[in-house]
């Protein structure tokens, strides 16, 4: 079954909608085409065996609830059955009790099935769909013959393109947001190569792996990781587990694992953070695309409080990222069910945004969380993919390679990869999808090997023959770096406070304006009687500062002072000889209201006689963890700036992965002859056009 067939039989299931139009609303579809494809999924996966299966059921009366499953299990073939007589076409016998007869018919699955249709709320939708008169006719059509799901038509693969299909057209007509989104198969096929192509021993026999994804959504990327093992080795007993919030995709990833003999209690239903499915499972694999951009606030009290009170004894030790994008939380979740590396470690694949590279500065939660797993030397390799790969967001993506068991020569180094160029151009685009990874099929170039193998190969600087804007450059498609690359000194950079100090008439006036001298005149005595004698006498005290400082400016001429030293000096010999006797804050709030910038002035110095620090002038620097602080200081501060200084005690350690920075390509602008030839182009235009239209208005207004 061809892809174009594939996106062929989704087209048609979802045209099934244009029965419901009215009584459903096209965001709500879905809740009706979902259910009823899985549904007809498993009555043609069971059909051939009805029969046999009511035979034997019949022999098992008064067994037990597990022998009966088993047998019947071993019938089917499949992990599931159904004890009823009624199938799809069955049905259709009895119009007037359809709705009955089709409630019944979901009744009678094995318990593991059954679970799927109350996951779906499918009797809310059966009821309705039976009071509006469209039950019928919907079921009539699922049952025709150009919906035929049977595996000998449509195997387990081609059955999730479908599934995932149906979720993305019910997805952009809910409009759901972006990062909403499903991942392609070609990108999980390259995460799966990425994760699994260095692991020696999955070609022993009857190994056994456990592979898990904490947002699996229709479990593509467990299938896709089951089928790359089962490839290398028959023999190999992939186990999957698999976590999703929304009840839609949780229910198909579950009728996936049915269909295909899994074992689908290790599915499970729910908030990977406030319901951990797996609180005490370890991991061989872990792959996810979580959600991009999508805040965590519904989550909070439960993250932030497992954050403070568990530490690192819990899933989000490192740090908390900013409460609108919660992708980090995810990394750190699935870090917390790594293997030791005694017994065997682990390696994860992740999908991310931009946003995790660098958002954050040094001491942010996302800066922590970088700095942890890089100085735990756990991030193995990042993969820069193309952009509008996915189908319902056009931005640039990047895979994180996470493993606490590096190969020898990948010890302390991080590898870089770009491939942004490695795509094809979609014949038909798929909502935000236009380009699409090559995977060696239908006369693509198998572009996932050739990232793969980049990868595989560890060299830096490696180039590859790259077609960009239609011609063929050498372009550097991989660099290895250190750990310490990646890391930074945010350095605070302090300069001198310089001020200068002039008992002035608008410097004085400016003395209303400050809390402090405000407060000399308030009270917050109950007492109104009491209250209003300490204003009366703060009033007094307020004007006796005043008067003081107008002595001070008749007796220094106004006096323009440009150190502090000789100002204060001033100000408290003329306090001593008046008896004003002015406490440290009034000094304070004097020299606050009469003191201007000046870059002329002299120092402001502390009691110990260091410089203070004008916050105002005060910047950072990030200096790379390989340099000496005090070296780059005088490198690249001092010679601009002499009178600086660094406050060591506000060094942080910070993390960011700038792979653009890494791979930017210089691209000359163009000859100033062509940018001219461009302009007087559009000039000739622009005069055309508004010849059109004076023309026209003139013909119009018969002048």
């Amino acid at each position: 079954m061809a892809v174009q067939t594939q996106t062929q039989m989704a087209n048609f299931i979802w045209s099934i909608c244009n029965l419901l139009r009215g009584p459903y609303k096209r965001n709500e579809y879905r809740k009706v085409i979902l259910p009823l494809t899985v549904l007809r999924r498993f009555d043609c996966i069971l059909e051939p065996t009805k029969e046999k299966v009511l035979a034997e059921n019949e022999k098992l009366k008064g067994k037990s609830e597990n022998i009966i499953y088993a047998q019947l299990k071993n019938v089917t073939g499949t992990s599931f059955y159904n004890l009823s007589k009624l199938n799809f076409k069955k049905l259709l016998d009895d119009p007037n009790h359809i709705a009955q007869h089709l409630n019944s018919y979901i009744n009678a699955f094995s318990p593991n099935a059954r679970q799927i249709f109350e996951r779906f709320e499918f009797g809310v939708q059966i009821n309705k769909m039976n009071e509006k008169n469209l039950l019928y006719e919907v079921i009539k059509k699922f049952a025709s013959d150009e919906v035929d799901l049977s595996p000998v038509k449509i195997d387990n693969m081609q059955m999730g393109y479908v599934f995932e299909e149906l979720i993305r057209i019910g997805a952009e007509q809910a409009n759901e947001e972006a990062g909403e989104h499903f991942t392609p198969r070609e990108v999980i096929k390259l995460m799966v190569n990425l994760l699994l192509s260095p692991e020696t021993d999955l070609r022993k026999s009857y190994v056994v792996k456990t592979i898990y994804d904490p947002a699996c959504g229709t479990g593509g990327m467990l299938s896709v990781s089951e089928n790359y093992i089962r490839t290398l080795n028959a023999e190999a007993q992939p186990k999957l587990y698999g976590q999703d919030w929304n009840d839609d995709a949780y229910a198909v990833c579950r009728a996936d694992m049915l269909i295909k003999g899994e074992e689908a209690d290790n599915i499970k239903p729910g908030c990977t953070f406030e319901h951990d499915g797996f609180p005490k499972d370890k991991f061989d694999y872990m792959l996810a695309n979580p959600p991009f951009g999508v805040e965590w606030k519904q989550q909070q009290k439960t993250i932030t409080d497992e954050h403070e009170k568990l530490g690192y004894d819990g899933r989000f030790g490192a740090g908390l990222p900013r409460i609108n994008d919660g992708s980090l939380l995810f990394l750190q979740h699935m870090i917390s069910k790594m293997r030791k590396p005694e017994d065997g470690g682990s390696r994860i694949g992740i999908v991310f945004n931009g946003s995790p590279l660098f958002t954050g500065d040094a001491g942010s939660g996302e800066s922590s969380i970088r700095q942890w797993i890089i100085e735990n030397d756990w991030l193995e390799a990042i993969v820069a993919l193309p952009d509008q790969l996915f189908y319902n967001t056009g931005i640039s993506t990047y895979i994180w390679i996470i493993t606490n068991r590096k190969e020898k020569e990948r010890k302390g180094k991080i590898q870089l990869i770009d491939a942004r160029e490695f795509y094809v151009k979609m014949r038909k685009s798929l909502g935000n999808k236009r380009n699409q990874i090559g995977d060696g099929e239908d006369n693509r170039p198998d572009q996932i090997a050739e990232i793969t193998k980049i990868y595989g190969n560890f060299i830096h600087d490696e180039k590859r023959q790259i077609q960009i804007d239609g011609v063929k450059k050498s372009v550097i498609v991989s660099k290895i770096f250190d750990n310490k690359d990646f890391g930074f000194n945010k350095i605070t950079v302090e300069r001198p406070l310089r001020l200068n100090f002039q008992a002035s008439t608008e410097r004085i006036a400016r003395l209303d304006s400050i809390k402090a001298f405000q407060k000399i005149a308030s009270s917050d005595k109950k007492n109104e009687k009491i209250r209003q004698q300490e204003i009366s006498e703060g009033t007094k005290r307020q004007q006796a500062i005043k008067n003081l400082l107008d002595q001070l400016s008749q007796k220094t001429n106004g006096q323009l002072f440009k150190a502090r030293p000789e100002f204060i000096k001033a100000l408290k010999d003329l306090d001593q000889k008046l008896s004003a006797r002015l406490t440290p804050t009034e000094i304070k709030t004097i020299l606050e209201a009469l003191s201007e910038k000046d870059e002329t002035a002299e120092i402001c110095r502390d009691n110990k006689g260091n410089p203070e620090p004008d916050a105002d002038l005060r910047d950072t620097e990030n200096v790379p963890l390989k340099e000496n602080i005090d070296e780059y200081f005088r490198r690249e501060v001092l010679p601009h700036v002499p009178d600086a200084w660094v406050d060591h005690s506000k060094t942080k350690v910070g993390y960011e992965i700038p792979l653009n920075r890494h791979f930017y390509r210089y691209e000359p602008p163009r000859p100033l002859e062509a940018i001219e030839a461009d302009i007087k182009k559009l000039e000739t235009e622009i005069v055309s056009l508004l010849a059109e239209v004076t023309g026209s208005n003139g013909k119009g207004n018969g002048r």
